[in-house]
């Protein structure tokens, strides 16, 4: 009896993903663990391994399925030994459950079977963004080079390809161009506006976003601090010439972390019967990518310098923005920073990430007018908001930890002992 190859959950709150393309095609031989095809969850894609040694007897799924329901048949692996024929069998009693939230993909099953029948076409390997971007721009993914992984289609490629087409357009000499009617004709309701259908990434951000707001009892606590002695110790570092290049976002989350660990209470959330304490340090910090926010961890921060700070979340964070995290590199953190100091936000209060205790927001750092030794002066500031879920973190805890973070931050020598 063949083998189903069933759409895998690749994180706890996965209930359907996408098959993003197929890596094998039928008939072809595959070790265990050898790599089958490209899921997309809402957080990143990942490659779906071979559960045993065997050929890949159908698909059952094609690419670029979409609301593809967790555990649900996506192919047929033939074992050794096992007779080509029972697959007719199986592929009637194993044909894949569509997402109720897509009705686009309740004819999967039947597409799939309708693939076996139908002569075998080109396949075009594209993302479901840029097949999405290619329809509103009336481009043809078959002439478009991907720059993908194996050559897949990616949104900057369709983009690319719009472009040559709008500069080919042949201009209108000035004597030929007609003056405009009297009275335009009032645009139709569907062109004013372009519905985009939610990504499965976007459908989890909104969900759990909501769910953060309307019940987690939210407090702020917002904090100045000055930066001047560590910009010197930044440039300082980065004009060594060995290579390092240290954010303020890099002394931030060392900050954050050596902080919680002089506060550990902070590092904290909420379960139904306890408050969870958590002995290790693990900092979630917000990128932002072409789907949506996600978070990857830097794991045990609090025991990492600088230079391996910075090392890590420029990985992370490229990783990131390709979806190609592992769900054990965007799955848990025990605190968040969201800094949005780049676009030159001073001050802004970010939402919870559940199940979570505290999550910093981080602003951009401004010369701005302070007092020093009773006269005016003038310093580089920046304004850092906590967002504390009451139910585990209360006020004083929230300011201790937020004094602890500002005195590293101002003393950066300390955070190097």
């Amino acid at each position: 009896m063949p083998t189903p190859l069933l759409m895998p959950a690749l994180s706890p709150s996965m209930t359907e993903g996408t098959l993003a393309r197929w890596l094998k095609k039928e008939g072809d031989s595959v070790t265990a663990g050898e790599a089958l095809a490209e899921i997309e969850s809402d957080k990143a894609t990942i490659e779906f391994e071979s559960p045993e040694t065997g050929t890949l007897g159908r698909i059952l799924v094609p690419d670029g399925s979409e609301g593809i329901l967790v555990a649900s048949p996506i192919g047929l692996l033939l074992l050794p030994g096992e007779d080509a024929q029972s697959l007719d069998v199986t592929s009637a009693t194993a044909a894949p459950a569509p997402s109720s939230a897509d009705p686009a993909t309740k004819t999967a099953g039947s597409a799939a079977a309708s693939a076996q029948a139908a002569p075998t076409e080109t396949r075009v390997f594209a993302s479901p963004l840029a097949r999405r971007v290619a329809r509103t721009q009336g481009i043809d993914l078959a002439g478009v080079t991907g720059s993908g992984p194996r050559g897949r289609i990616l949104k900057r490629d369709v983009m690319t390809a719009a472009k040559p087409a709008v500069a080919s357009a042949t201009p209108i000499p000035p004597a030929q161009v007609q003056a405009p009617a009297a009275a335009a004709p009032v645009p139709s309701s569907s062109a004013l506006y372009e519905d985009v259908p939610l990504s499965a990434m976007r459908k989890v951000i909104a969900r759990r976003l909501t769910d953060s707001k309307q019940t987690v009892p939210h407090f702020y606590l917002t904090v100045d601090c000055q930066l001047d002695q560590l910009l010197r110790l930044r440039a300082e570092f980065n004009g060594r010439g060995d290579g390092v290049r240290l954010s303020v976002n890099d002394f931030v989350v060392r900050a954050v972390a050596l902080a919680l660990r002089k506060v550990p209470a902070a590092n904290a959330s909420f379960t139904e019967t306890a408050i969870r304490y958590y002995k290790d340090v693990d900092i979630s910090v917000a990128v932002a990518t072409p789907g949506g926010l996600i978070t990857p961890i830097l794991r045990h921060a609090d025991h990492k310098g600088l230079a391996t700070i910075s090392a890590e979340m420029r990985d992370l964070a490229a990783r990131a923005r390709d979806g190609k995290l592992k769900p054990d590199e965007f799955q848990g953190g025990t605190f968040s920073i969201s800094n949005l100091g780049m676009y030159g936000i001073r001050q802004f209060e970010a939402i919870i990430n559940p199940p979570q205790g505290c999550i910093m927001a981080v602003g951009a750092a401004e010369p701005r007018i302070v007092v020093q030794d009773d006269a005016p002066a003038v310093a580089t500031v920046m304004t850092c908001s906590l967002s504390v879920d009451h139910r585990v973190v209360d006020g004083a805890v929230g300011a201790e930890f937020l004094a602890a973070f500002k005195k590293l931050i101002e003393d950066p020598v300390s955070m190097l002992l």
